[in-house]
């Protein structure tokens, strides 16, 4: 709605239609919960808009608008439409992301399904024996295509046994194929894999555990060694052996968590020894040295020797 459209005078009798567009707004919304009449604004020639507050829960800022209309040279006033919309200052709902872009780390639960694209940057097709994708995979076109693939597999596998199961003997017709060789030997290593993850998807695994448990969190910077020396940790498989490993410590903050060959806290297994609370040293007694004691005073101005000890004296 354009501000020269807003700026035009109301025309008079359809700003008089009050009543008109209040039971139009009552009619569209539950009993009571039409507000007070807010303003009115030109829509066009003998068009006009009544707005309403609205009193409904959950709609703070929101105002009932009610168009009506005359025709030219008439003075009925008509009914349009009547629309909740939010006004100047309404609580408005957040702009919806879609649920790819919502996800995060730890959202998922029991029962939930995370299916992946079939261009996921993380993933690569698998050590099939051929380009196209095997039957289970996503990347199947169409379901059909995707059993004729498997029919195809199971055949060809079939081809290299005999009907008792055992291997076909080599008086039997080698009519196996290329692919089907190339597709037993990989489900027997477990290799058949639909996707594997691709070498953007290990970088961006590798950075994100880097950060949450790595050289540069303040928990490594006040350890005393790193993982790479710690008898607790559990080395990946692969290339990112090279970097990372499991932490078994039960006792550590990343117990069974991926963690940098940097990273390090106080639960290392060489760690240093808390040292023992100091005790005070025994008293030593020196034998060998005597206190002078004083002499007593004599009364002629003299001195005598000092008083024999209490026992001596027979004192108790």
């Amino acid at each position: 709605m354009s501000a020269a459209m807003r700026s035009r005078t109301p025309d008079r009798l359809c700003a008089e239609a009050v009543e008109l567009a209040r039971a139009a707004a009552e009619e569209a919304a539950l009993p009571g919960m039409v507000g007070e009449h807010v303003e009115v604004a030109a829509e066009g020639d003998r068009v006009v808009t009544h707005f309403f507050a609205c009193q409904e829960p959950g709609y703070r800022g929101w105002r009932w608008a009610v168009t009506v209309a005359r025709a030219s040279r008439a003075k009925a006033v008509t009914l349009d439409e009547a629309v909740l919309l939010p006004g100047p200052d309404a609580l408005l709902a957040p702009e919806w992301v879609p649920w790819s872009e919502r996800l995060r780390p730890g959202d998922m639960g029991p029962g939930d399904l995370l299916p992946t694209e079939a261009d996921d940057l993380r993933l690569e097709p698998g050590f099939s024996g051929e380009d196209a994708p095997p039957p289970s995979s996503v990347l199947a076109d169409e379901a059909t295509a995707g059993r004729r693939l498997a029919d195809l597999a199971d055949a060809e596998d079939a081809e290299l046994t005999g009907p008792s199961g055992e291997a076909a003997s080599a008086a039997e017709p080698a009519a196996t194929t290329e692919r089907g060789r190339i597709t037993a030997v990989a489900e027997e290593l477990g290799m058949r894999r639909a996707r594997v993850l691709s070498r953007y998807g290990l970088h961006a695994a590798a950075d994100r555990w880097d950060e949450l448990y790595g050289p540069k969190t303040p928990m490594a910077q006040a350890a005393p060694a790193s993982c790479a020396s710690c008898g607790f940790l559990v080395p990946l498989a692969g290339s990112l052996r090279q970097a990372f490993g499991v932490c078994a410590n039960e006792f550590g903050p990343a117990d069974g968590h991926v963690v940098s060959l940097g990273f390090g806290c106080g639960g290392h297994s060489e760690a240093a020894v808390m040292p023992k609370p100091l005790r005070p040293a025994a008293p030593v007694i020196d034998e060998t040295l005597v206190d002078p004691l004083p002499l007593r005073p004599d009364r002629g101005g003299g001195s005598v020797e000092p008083d024999a000890p209490a026992e001596e004296l027979g004192h108790s």
